[in-house]
């Protein structure tokens, strides 16, 4: 056994998530008074989205983007070719691609939700439904603006908060039988599974279930998508959790999965710790009907609205991906702060997913209806008396109906993202010890209403307030237990 894994098992063996690298370039952090924290939440209108981040002290508000560069990825950079077509640093790229992911036509894009945009206006017409494990906010959007509708045919204990199962990302396969068999599979436009869940807890999905998918998916000529954004996570836990794989290469697993896949989009904001995206395909077909959108939206075909700098550092990355000291550095930390907090009580998605700790809002303030966004409420609050920056992910980031009415979420969640390689243990234990105050203190905090509610995606733009006097509240107790300078 290799030393690397030996550091794994350490982990999984003691509790305890090791470091697998060494911090060489550091940046600055600050913790601000909690007069000041409350005032800053106020002037975002109680949307961490809207902060400023020399008010935060720690950035838990997601992984893209935010993930952290290796050594060797800055070091390519240097070798970037400043060309506006042709460039050598997308065929360096190009073949990475090729490489981890098995597919030979490569078209990049700025981001993920680009290539969400391209796929959507290509493959999807009005009165397509479109099936997947569970939807993201932007993917739902960009599908139903061009006339789809999005079917989420996940498990039915998916949703459960506490829970063993160890694949809660699983599509249903009856499920997905009886909708091709309710709307034809001339109405289905494609199959969508997402690695890892965003939404519901970051839950993978199992190669088994992928697999059975695919074969429905062949059976009625129907094209697989892949949203690939944290595959690299979840080939992870297919190792993990999945006994077929439990001696597995990282590689060897990725390549399988993407075997499945007739078209495969990312962001390498997420998979490979830089900016950027991508869409890869074996098909020819599907390449010729996207290419000319990708040079219409993004740029020419090998740049795609990134610079050449970031291509560089994605070639790298996604190579990186296959390493397992990178990609188990995420979930490591994850699972240590959900185990802590699940140990006392504290209601968290389990078991550990990939991206963030996701806690619980309704558990955790069953006193806030729904309709006063409690995942939001929670989200403002532990920034008031902390500084971390999470991310509310429940009824604030669904829509209203056409009568104006809230879709309220599935689940109300805060996550508190932890992207590779960013955040140390004593960081992590910060973040523990003030969620455990103030889920001991939880009744001091009240719901929020709109102020400002943009007509789509308003998790991004929006602004609330408080319903009550609740911050103010919540200031005196901290101070009562901390005094005035934390």
């Amino acid at each position: 056994m290799t030393n690397q894994n030996n550091a794994i098992r350490f982990y999984s063996g003691h509790n305890i998530p090791v470091e697998l690298h060494k911090v060489r370039i550091v940046q600055k952090l600050y913790l601000k008074p909690i007069d000041e924290r409350k005032a800053a939440m106020e002037e975002a209108g109680f949307n961490t989205f809207l902060l400023n981040t020399k008010e935060v002290f720690l950035d838990m508000l997601t992984d893209s983007g935010t993930n952290a560069m290796s050594d060797n990825q800055v070091a390519s950079m240097l070798q970037a070719d400043d060309a506006y077509a042709g460039s050598q640093s997308f065929y360096r790229m190009e073949a990475a691609l090729r490489d981890v992911f098995g597919k030979h036509y490569v078209l990049p894009v700025h981001q993920g939700r680009a290539a969400e945009n391209i796929i959507s206006q290509v493959f999807i017409k009005k009165g397509d439904v479109i099936p997947m494990n569970y939807h993201f906010t932007t993917t739902k959007e960009h599908m139903e603006l061009n006339g789809g509708k999005v079917l989420e045919i996940y498990a039915d204990d998916a949703l459960q908060i506490k829970s063993d199962k160890p694949f809660k990302g699983n599509i249903d396969i009856e499920k997905l039988k009886a909708v091709f068999t309710e709307y034809g599979k001339d109405r289905v436009a494609f199959v969508r599974m997402e690695a890892s869940t965003n939404l519901i807890g970051g839950q993978p999905f199992s190669m088994q279930n992928m697999r059975d998918v695919k074969k429905i998916c062949d059976e009625n000529g129907t094209m697989m998508v892949l949203d690939a954004s944290l595959i690299g996570e979840n080939a992870w836990f297919i190792k993990q959790r999945e006994e077929e794989f439990k001696n597995a290469e990282i590689k060897d697993i990725l390549l399988e999965m993407c075997s499945y896949s007739d078209l495969i989009y990312f962001s390498s904001r997420k998979v490979s710790s830089t900016r950027g995206g991508g869409i890869v395909t074996n098909s020819k077909d599907l390449y010729l009907k996207m290419r000319d959108l990708l040079v219409l939206f993004e740029g020419f075909l090998t740049y795609g609205g990134m610079s050449v700098r970031e291509i560089e550092a994605m070639a790298v990355g996604i190579n990186e991906t296959c390493d397992e000291t990178v990609i188990s550095q995420s979930p490591s930390f994850i699972a240590y702060a959900v185990n802590q907090l699940d140990d006392v009580g504290i209601p968290v998605i389990t078991p550990p997913g990939a991206l963030g700790c996701h806690i619980d809002a309704k558990g955790f303030l069953s006193h806030v209806p729904q309709q006063e966004y409690p995942a939001g409420a929670l989200a403002s609050a532990l920034f008031i008396i902390s500084g971390i920056r999470g991310m509310e992910r429940g009824s604030i980031s669904s829509v209203r109906d056409e009568n104006g009415n809230d879709i309220l979420a599935d689940v109300e969640l805060l996550r508190l993202a932890f992207p590779r390689r960013v955040f140390t243990l004593s960081q992590t234990m910060f973040v523990v010890d003030r969620v455990k105050w103030l889920y001991d203190n939880r009744n001091l905090v009240g719901g929020l209403e709109w102020v400002e509610e943009p007509a789509l995606l308003r998790f991004f733009m929006g602004r609330l307030k408080a319903k009550t006097d609740w911050p103010e509240k919540l200031v005196a107790k901290f101070k009562q237990d901390f005094g005035d300078s934390l």
